[in-house]
């Protein structure tokens, strides 16, 4: 996900936030305090990144024939346009693994990788 795209979505969800809230930018409330109020620890990017963690792992688990992992470790044959080289999917996966200091093979563990994506854990 791009960095304009992510600052996007943040706003939206603090707009929104402050509005179920009926609290005003003029009010000078701090973002924090707003999903304080709200009871929200994560905000929308990490929740996404989290459920881009678990996808990863879930399809990763899977046998090699099967077309899920196959379109994940595909490598296109064409080079890019001649630009800023444009990140993919799995470096930022990549990337969001290295933040929480998550290795590959660690996911054998289903429940301890719940807990370190930040995923919360299912009572049921």
């Amino acid at each position: 996900m791009k960095e304009r795209n992510k600052r996007m979505l943040e706003a939206t969800e603090m707009d929104a936030l402050r509005r179920f809230t009926r609290i005003s930018r003029l009010d000078r409330v701090r973002n924090e305090d707003v999903r304080q109020i709200m009871g929200r620890a994560d905000t929308v990017i990490e929740e996404i990144e989290q459920r881009q963690l678990s996808w990863y792992v879930h399809v990763q688990r899977m046998t090699d024939h099967r077309i899920p992992k196959q379109a994940m470790n595909w490598i296109p044959h064409h080079k890019r346009k001649r630009e800023r080289p444009k990140i993919s999917w799995n470096q930022g996966i990549q990337k969001a693994m290295s933040v929480r200091s998550l290795r590959e093979g660690q996911w054998e563990d289903r429940r301890q990788w719940r807990l370190d994506i930040g995923q919360r854990r299912r009572t049921f």
